[in-house]
């Protein structure tokens, strides 16, 4: 049997070049969306990247990654809750000092000199709306990096559903501590299985929107938070439903599909 040799772990100093041969911005805002499993081995793992991407950024830059929780069942503690589904780099980046998490089932972690205003407190309903660390991080001029994932992973796109007014949403849940005891908070939420956020490559390509490169062993995307908002609400508002399999494919996207049963059409 065949092995396939191990990569060989790529310098912090030669990611920070193509993080900016790609366009990050010194100074600027950076949401990222990261598996390290596609875009590892890198000098110093999963930390080791989280410094290149500090050192892209700069000190007057801020560097902003999703912390959400997975656990539906128990009360969100930003000091204790993991978020193992964000992937390794997210669930190291939030624990590091100086890193501020905000405390929300829907959580984001952020550092700089923005990290207090992009995680300050924000509603669970809408999570993803314009009063969220997404939608604050856009009003800065942010520009997301997809780091070895692609548009699925992109929760910017959820701003623009909450933004263009889609109607489909799905039952879901958290629970939360009100008055020191734990209450379970039902509420509709705009999702669907994202698989078609795929979409979105060929929309802000076709503009000269989004920049391609590798970085480490993996391949990103980078792209302006505002022309993501931009590009996808001007497609949902011609067709709210682009997102969603047809009928009968994914689960979640048939529930969103029932959710827009007998709501009449916008005018």
């Amino acid at each position: 049997m065949t092995t396939t040799p191990a990569a060989t772990p790529v310098p912090q100093a030669r990611v920070v070049r193509q993080l900016r041969d790609l366009g990050v911005r010194t100074g600027g805002v950076l949401v990222v969306h990261t598996s390290f499993s596609s875009t590892g081995p890198v000098d110093g793992g999963p930390a080791g990247l989280i410094a290149a991407l500090h050192e892209a950024v700069g000190p007057r830059g801020t560097l902003v990654m999703p912390s959400m929780s997975s656990d539906d069942e128990n009360p969100f503690d930003p000091a204790r809750t993991p978020c193992p589904d964000m992937g390794v780099t997210a669930d190291t980046f939030w624990r590091r000092d100086g890193v501020v998490r905000s405390d929300s089932p829907h959580a984001f972690a952020a550092a700089g000199p923005l990290a207090a205003v992009i995680t300050a407190p924000h509603p669970i309903d809408p999570p993803h709306g314009s009063d969220s660390p997404v939608g604050r991080a856009r009003d800065h001029d942010a520009h997301v990096l997809l780091l070895g994932v692609g548009h699925d992973a992109n929760t910017t796109i959820h701003l623009a559903e909450n933004e263009a007014g889609v109607r489909y949403r799905r039952a879901v849940h958290v629970t939360v501590l009100a008055r020191g005891r734990p209450v379970r908070f039902d509420y509709a939420e705009i999702d669907h299985c994202c698989a078609r956020f795929a979409l979105v490559d060929d929309w802000l390509e076709g503009d000269g929107l989004q920049r391609r490169g590798p970085v480490a062993h993996g391949m990103a995307r980078l792209a302006r938070a505002r022309d993501i908002v931009a590009v996808v609400t001007s497609r949902l508002r011609r067709d709210e439903t682009v997102f969603l399999h047809p009928p009968g494919v994914d689960v979640e996207c048939d529930d969103a599909w029932r959710s827009l049963a007998g709501k009449a059409n916008p005018t």
